[in-house]
């Protein structure tokens, strides 16, 4: 008898976890830790609607990458800075442009550079489109700093990136393209 008692008991402790699971699940709870991927949630948002506030900034890679304190990396979307590292992307820049890799490569440090300087360092708030990761698994994203800065918008308005079109990350195409024309007709950045 005293075999059988301990066989139910057994039994019962993984159904029991595994409606709490399930009761859990269908209120919008997760039983991962909302921080688990970075950044702050929203009520009982789920991970297609985190909402990333207050996060570190924690180095620039170059013109339009950062990586966070979370251990991601952004991608700025809407905009395009030349490359200043060793990859494929480089060499079509230099093609599609008629520059010289070397040439390339300066105009993307001095993007790195501004970028730098405005980011690095500073926690930021991200916001983002349709579209949330790239191939390469980075978050796609608008970036706030803590003073209500556009830091994409900033990196174009200064001259210092070009934009790039997305078929569904579209939500500031059109300012993109007014600074982008200002930048060039008032020679910033990388425009002189």
């Amino acid at each position: 008898m005293k075999r059988k008692r301990r066989s139910q008991k057994n039994i019962f402790l993984p159904l029991f976890l595994g409606a709490l699971v399930v009761a859990g699940y269908l209120a919008g709870v997760s039983p991962v830790s909302p921080f688990s991927r970075g950044g702050k949630v929203v009520g009982n948002a789920g991970e297609d609607e985190r909402i990333y506030e207050n996060v570190l900034v924690r180095r620039v890679v170059d013109g339009d990458t950062l990586k966070l304190e979370t251990g991601e990396y952004v991608r700025l979307l809407g905009i395009d800075t030349p490359e200043m590292h060793e990859s494929s992307k480089l060499y079509r820049d230099a093609a599609r442009s008629g520059m010289d890799v070397s040439e390339i490569r300066d105009l993307g440090r001095r993007s790195y550079e501004f970028t730098r300087r405005m980011a690095e360092g500073r926690r930021v708030r991200l916001e983002f489109d349709q579209e949330r990761y790239d191939k390469y698994n980075r978050l796609l994203a608008y970036v706030f700093l803590e003073d209500g800065t556009f830091l994409n918008g900033r990196i174009v308005e200064e001259g210092y990136a070009s934009i790039t079109h997305y078929k569904t990350n579209t939500k500031y195409a059109d300012l993109f393209l007014r600074l982008h024309r200002q930048a060039r007709e008032n020679k910033r950045g990388l425009w002189q």
